[in-house]
């Protein structure tokens, strides 16, 4: 029966947003791939919860942002799925892993915004493009937009352009995987109060107010929020949703 498993691999699963969902979607049956950067020892806490959950799991390292890493990846990714799940494809490509630079447009250099642009544009669109081989027909991938992209908040100029251009490539994607039968989605996560960007939403009270006043819900949001989203997107019964934009974000900024 667990070579019949559904798998997912959930990029950044080591902490936040993707540390969430990996569990929510373990909760659902799923065995899990999850990838770090650097943080080795939260990945395997991650694990360890993956398996209380009753799921098979295991952590692979990634830097997201380094297209040129990705076949020696693949190569780990396929000797892991043999090995752990007894599989040679995987179902689930839930590609969450970023990161979050918060500076004025006047002040975003060019290091900041390839470093954006590697990690959460060409990162996610050629590790897909790399990741389809292993990707079972019928199956799904989830991208991560953000909030940013449908509003506006000073600061951000760089980040929320890259999350509107994985918006565009997840219609694209939806249109031209089709013939697989892989449907494709992206969830825009609003303000999360997470170590994400400095943790900004979480600690500093005057940010965290500001968010609850601008949400219909009165409150920031929490990783317990989107995880469960993603996760349903990875059942049965969210088969016919394709190329969609699902923002979670309590009612932000209507």
């Amino acid at each position: 029966m667990t070579a019949n498993k559904k798998i997912a691999l959930v990029t950044g699963g080591s902490r936040g947003l993707g540390k969430n969902m990996a569990i929510n979607i373990a909760r659902k049956g799923i065995d899990v791939v999850i990838t770090y950067h650097s943080r080795k020892e939260e990945a395997q806490h991650v694990v360890a919860e993956i398996e209380k959950e009753g799921a098979k799991a295991v952590a692979l390292q990634l830097n997201t942002g380094d297209v040129k890493s990705f076949p020696a990846f693949f190569k780990h990714l396929k000797t892991a799925l043999k090995n752990t799940f007894h599989a040679e494809h995987f179902d689930f490509l839930i590609n969450n892993a970023g990161i979050g630079i918060h500076k004025p447009f006047t002040e975003i250099t060019e290091e900041d915004f390839d470093e954006l642009m590697n990690i959460h544009f060409k990162g996610v669109y050629f590790l897909t493009q790399q990741a389809l081989p292993l990707l079972n027909d019928g199956g799904r991938i989830i991208n991560l937009s953000s909030g940013l992209a449908r509003f506006t908040t000073p600061g951000y100029s760089a980040y929320a352009a890259m999350k509107g251009g994985v918006e565009t490539l997840t219609r694209y994607m939806a249109k031209e995987l089709g013939t697989r039968g892989i449907a494709v989605n992206i969830v825009a996560p609003g303000a999360i109060e997470t170590d994400f960007g400095g943790a900004i939403v979480r600690d500093n009270p005057a940010v965290n107010k500001m968010v609850a006043d601008a949400t219909a819900l009165g409150r920031a949001g929490l990783p317990d929020d989107i995880g469960g989203v993603v996760a349903f997107l990875c059942t049965e019964e969210a088969r016919w949703i394709n190329g969609q934009r699902i923002e979670v974000s309590g009612g932000a900024n209507l």
